[in-house]
C-alpha cells in the first residue's frame, strides 16, 4: 500500500465529511448549552472506547478550559472517567448499566445528555439515553455510519455520514465538533 496515496485519500474523505457538517445542528447544540447554563443544569457526556476519550476531552475543554479563562462555568462530567465506578457497575450488574446507573436518581429535567457513539447502537448508551429522556432531559446524539438508534431518539442529532467501519473519520469529526464549540466560546469570550 502506498502511504502517501492512502494519506491523501484519508484527508480527502475527511474534507468531504467536514463539508457535509450541518451548521444548523451545531447552532442548536450551542443554544442547548446556553439554555443549560441559564437553568444551572449539568451536561453528562458519555461514550465507549474512542468516544469515551472524546467525552473526556470535551469535559476538559468545555469545563476546565472555559472556566479557567472566566468565559463560562459549565457543570460538565464524563461518565466514563471514573474507572473504579465503571468497572464495579460492569462487574456487578452488567456493562449495559455503566452510564444509566451513574445517572439514576441524580439526573434532573434541566440536565442534558450528550451521547457519543459511532454506530449509534451501543446498548449502554441507548439505555442511558432512554432513561434520561424518561426524566425529561434533552439528548444530543453524536453518531456516525447510519446513526443507529441514537440518531432516531436524540432531540438534537449531530451525524457523520461515513461508510460503516470508518471509525477514524467519524471520531475525527466528533472531536472537531468539540473544538468548534470550544472555539466558539473562546471567540465569544474575547469580544
Amino acid at each position: 500500500m502506498d502511504i502517501q496515496n492512502f494519506t491523501k485519500q484519508y484527508i480527502l474523505n475527511l474534507k468531504k465529511l467536514l463539508d457535509e457538517i450541518d451548521v444548523n445542528v451545531i447552532e442548536k447544540i450551542i443554544l442547548e448549552i446556553e439554555t443549560l447554563l441559564i437553568n444551572k443544569g449539568r451536561l453528562y457526556i458519555l461514550g465507549n472506547g474512542g468516544s469515551s476519550a472524546t467525552a473526556s476531552h470535551m469535559v476538559n475543554d468545555l469545563g476546565a478550559g472555559l472556566r479557567r479563562r472566566n468565559i463560562i462555568n459549565l457543570d460538565v462530567v464524563s461518565l466514563g472517567d471514573n474507572s473504579p465506578v465503571v468497572t464495579a457497575i460492569a462487574n456487578d450488574i452488567g456493562y449495559d448499566n455503566i452510564f444509566y446507573m451513574q445517572m439514576k436518581g441524580l439526573i434532573k429535567k434541566d440536565d442534558v445528555v450528550l451521547a457519543i457513539s459511532c454506530s449509534g447502537n451501543s446498548q449502554n448508551i441507548i439505555k442511558a439515553v432512554t432513561y434520561a429522556k424518561e426524566q425529561g432531559c434533552s439528548v444530543i446524539g453524536v453518531s456516525g455510519f447510519d446513526g443507529g438508534k441514537l440518531k432516531e431518539i436524540s432531540d438534537i442529532s449531530f451525524h457523520v455520514n461515513a461508510a460503516n467501519g470508518e471509525y477514524g473519520l467519524v471520531e475525527d469529526v466528533h472531536m472537531i465538533l468539540d473544538h468548534i464549540i470550544y472555539s466558539y466560546y473562546i471567540q465569544k469570550g474575547n469580544i
